[in-house]
């Protein structure tokens, strides 16, 4: 539809650039551009195995250097509170746990772990790992003794509440903190 107070040859140059915009994509088109994503069809958080990167045999050393890797891979836990999952609406509990997960990546975004969670190359395989404490006071005792062992994390609290709903850990290597989460259950 036409602007009234508008001069035709307004028009016209957007109809020209409009063209021009059709005719450099149309030709771009032709050209190879890599995948956007490494993710495969069947997985969501991991990438597609490709089976020219993947070696025929490995050696002993080889072996081993995997196992302690995925041994020590970095992992970031999210805590939820089994009370909330069971009365709130599951999105609102969701979006609690990411909350707190974004803002204890970056209050920690210099950190030499975190920098490596978030690099472009470990991006599509961030690990995760979502447990659940029954109430309250069990997320506070939990916060105060990440504290006093001196780990990094956000207990997120929903305002104008001032409601405890959740804790994240910035990212750690795994045997670092295991010990403090080998009791509580995976949220299910």
């Amino acid at each position: 539809m036409a602007c009234l107070g508008a001069p035709l040859s307004h028009f016209s140059f957007l109809s020209t650039l409009h063209t021009t915009r059709l005719a450099l994509s149309s030709s771009s088109a032709s050209t190879t551009r890599p995948p956007l994503s490494r993710l495969g069809p069947i997985s969501m958080s991991q990438p597609a195995a490709d089976s020219s990167s993947v070696p025929s045999s490995r050696n002993d050393a080889d072996n081993e250097k995997a196992e302690t890797e995925s041994s020590d891979v970095l992992v970031q836990y999210v805590v939820l509170r089994r009370d909330l999952i069971d009365t709130w609406p599951l999105g609102s509990v969701v979006t609690q746990g990411c909350h707190a997960s974004v803002s204890a990546v970056w209050l920690n975004r210099e950190d030499p772990h975190t920098v490596q969670y978030c690099s472009p190359e470990n991006i599509d395989s961030m690990h995760k790992v979502t447990l659940e404490v029954k109430g309250e006071p069990q997320i506070l005792n939990l916060s105060e003794k990440l504290k006093s062992g001196g780990v990094e994390h956000k207990l997120w609290i929903e305002q104008p509440e001032n409601i405890p709903t959740c804790l994240a850990t910035k990212p750690y290597p795994k045997s670092i903190l295991s010990s403090y989460f080998r009791k509580l259950k995976l949220c299910k």
